[in-house]
């Protein structure tokens, strides 16, 4: 596709804007009309507007397409060098920095306009003048404020409020739109008609390109094509299967959005003739860039590794600048018109297939004063507006008529021998499906007669926990533990419910674990009546830090969170490979919940679909979908939900033991130090015997 001619109307309506934007921002660097600790921000981000104008003439000509692979990887460094780590500490992109020269009034709210405007390479890219013309404009406004004088800084604070809001028809209603309609086809041309053999494709994205992504890409080159199919089958036949398990019609849905990272694409073209093979167009939406768009937990869509994840994280509550009520509902107006224009498009959408990666170091951020943060009114408006989006969301996209999948591979940062290390997971990602769910209906079946599972961790692990069931009316037809093999969530491997909260108290510990991009040490929760009562980890020195990184990353900036699920992970296959290769500290959570008992803070995995029925593959209905929180979606919808499901999983060697404890006070031992031991279950402990 053409994305100059795609974007041809829009582009036209603001050619003349986006001409005297360019023509003024280039005066700039030569100017000196604003005062000296101001100037080198005006005029470095000048600079930078200036290599865009640039790269817009190399994109509308096609000279970057006769480029060298040299020539593009200077380019692309070029375009991100400010902001990777070894030069951070003197970038604008940096709040303290900006703050160190501008001072703290100026310095955090210019670093917001710098990074809107660093946005201005993916729209470039894409074609997308009208975003960068909104971006140059309110660069020149700040601009003018400063000239011979200094404002107020609340003056710069309203330019950004407007320069969101009034742009917000624009930026939110294009988000969703190329989430829905298969027409927008940008990275789709690139993945389908790219000669992948020739790595200079990677650039065309207009991603920052790590060596990471041509490791990757160089990789997937060197593999066979049976071995590309079966990635990409088991990705493909996961997301069918996901309908099939609950009991969904496929055949009324027509799109599935595709999210992975870059570096992947020759795994994902394959995918992409498999789903449609099934009758399904994929659907590629960059991860949102625009501020009133992004999630400040986690990138969704399709993207490439992080030049600076520490850049990420300053820049995380962005959104104080802007956020209330009025932006909220403004928001939610432009959704709202926006859905019912895509009213046909929203209603072929059948779900997100997704494709992790993992392997990178654990990544321990710097909180700085500096950063914005958002107020205790911001954080009701956040949760406020997720709920009613997610209400509206449901409105054209029912839940009980989606579904998903999601599967992970790892990166060259997970060590060597990354080329065995990768082979071994797609081992994982292909386990029977007929063993696991025999095997993994013996536990259910143990689980079904009890009244509470009590859970205890080993040696320096303090986990004590109970936590309670939901009783069975007609134990011949019902059941309380979903039998989970590959479909939703590859790899196979858990047998999972929603408990009962009233009774569910105690610590979870874990030594390590990965959420996102954070590995937290020694995290310790406290349940009172199924809700997260207090929290601590070790990351940083200080226990304030550690308790407020706690609350951003897994409370989602809740008060408190209810205990959403309870799983026992069955893959030990899975377990004993990362403690072979020494990785199990690098496994994302997708795997990583399946190598142990693991519990969910937040919604249920049955949010915003309890009332439909769900049946485990023996035909028994699997009837613990929610908890006393969701059920408050009867009285009062915004209480029952809170739009985040954190998973916390306790390796084996960390746990002595799972015990299922009857109305009668029976026990049952499902794990005894480390070891599945009901009988017919034995399979699973053959990977962790032959560790020793």
């Amino acid at each position: 596709m053409n994305v100059w001619k795609f974007w041809k109307e829009d582009n036209e309506r603001v050619a003349e804007r986006y001409q005297l934007s360019m023509e003024r921002i280039m005066e700039i660097p030569s100017e000196e009309t604003t005062g000296e600790a101001y100037r080198g921000f005006f005029q470095k981000t000048a600079c930078f507007i200036g290599e865009i104008r640039e790269l817009i003439e190399k994109l509308q000509d096609g000279s970057l397409e006769r480029a060298s692979l040299e020539e593009l990887k200077q380019q692309n460094h070029r375009l991100y060098q400010d902001i990777l780590p070894e030069n951070y500490h003197t970038s604008y992109g940096n709040p303290a920095y900006a703050s160190q020269v501008m001072g703290k009034e100026f310095g955090p709210l210019l670093s917001f306009l710098y990074a809107e405007i660093r946005n201005e390479i993916a729209y470039a890219y894409e074609g997308k003048l009208p975003e960068i013309t909104a971006a140059n404009e309110a660069f020149i406004e700040i601009y003018n404020l400063f000239e011979n004088h200094v404002p107020k800084a609340q003056e710069v604070k309203d330019v950004l409020y407007w320069y969101v809001s009034d742009y917000a028809d624009q930026t939110v209603r294009s988000w969703l739109w190329e989430r829905f309609d298969p027409e927008w086809s940008f990275a789709k041309d690139i993945i389908m008609e790219s000669d992948l053999s020739d790595l200079r494709y990677l650039y065309r994205f207009g991603e920052y390109i790590s060596p990471s992504e041509i490791a990757v890409a160089e990789f997937l080159n060197s593999l066979p094509e049976e071995t590309i199919c079966a990635m990409a089958d088991t990705y493909v036949e996961g997301y069918r299967k996901g309908f099939e398990v609950m009991g969904r019609d496929l055949s009324k849905k027509k799109t599935v959005l595709v999210r992975y990272e870059v570096g992947f694409e020759r795994m994902i073209r394959c995918a992409v003739e498999g789903f449609r093979r099934i009758g399904l167009e994929p659907l590629f939406c960059r991860a949102p860039l625009a501020v009133i768009n992004r999630n400040p937990n986690r990138r969704v869509g399709w993207y490439s590794s992080s030049p600076n994840k520490q850049y990420d994280y300053d820049h995380r509550y962005d959104s104080a600048v802007y956020m209330g009520n009025t932006v909220k509902e403004r928001k939610l107006a432009v959704l709202k018109t926006a859905f019912e224009d895509f009213r046909e498009e929203a209603s072929w959408y059948a779900g997100p297939a997704v494709v992790e990666t993992f392997g990178e170091a654990g990544f321990t951020p710097e909180n700085k004063e500096e950063c914005f943060s958002l107020s205790p009114h911001q954080e009701e408006v956040v949760r406020s507006f997720n709920n009613e989006f997610t209400q509206l969301m449901n409105q054209y996209v029912p839940e009980e008529e989606t579904s998903f999948t999601i599967i992970a591979f790892p990166r060259p940062e997970i060590g060597e021998p990354y080329e065995e290390i990768f082979q071994e997971i797609i081992r994982i990602n292909t386990l029977d499906y007929e063993v696991y769910k025999k095997i993994q209906q013996v536990i259910i079946d143990a689980l079904d007669q009890a009244d509470y599972v009590e859970i205890k961790g080993k040696g320096d692990n303090c986990t004590d926990l109970r936590v309670r069931l939901h009783p069975l009316s007609d134990p011949e037809k019902e059941t309380k533990f979903e039998n989970c093999v590959a479909d939703v969530n590859i790899p196979l491997g858990e047998v999972f419910t929603s408990p009962k909260l009233t009774g569910t108290e105690g610590i979870l510990n874990v030594g390590s674990v990965y959420i996102g991009d954070f590995q937290f040490k020694n995290l310790k929760m406290q349940f009172t009546d199924g809700m997260v009562k207090d929290y601590s980890c070790e990351n940083l020195k200080d226990p304030k830090e550690c308790r407020k990184l706690v609350k951003q990353v897994i409370l989602k900036n809740h008060e408190s969170l209810p205990m959403g699920e309870f799983a026992i992970g069955t893959n030990t296959t899975a377990y004993a490979v990362g403690r072979k290769y020494g990785i199990v500290d690098r496994l994302p959570i997708l795997i990583v919940e399946k190598m142990g008992p693991h519990f969910a803070v937040g919604d249920t995995c049955y949010s915003w679909a309890e009332d439909m029925p769900m049946y485990n593959p023996d035909g028994k209905e699997m009837i613990a979908r929610e908890n006393e929180v969701s059920a408050l979606r009867k009285v009062d919808v915004s209480k029952a939900y809170f739009s985040c499901h954190t998973d916390i999983t306790i390796p084996y060697d960390e746990l002595e033991s799972i015990t299922a404890y009857s109305d009668d006070g029976r026990a049952e031992a499902i794990i005894r130090d480390g070891r599945f031991v009901l009988p017919g279950v034995e399979e699973l402990n053959r990977p962790l015997d032959e560790l020793e």
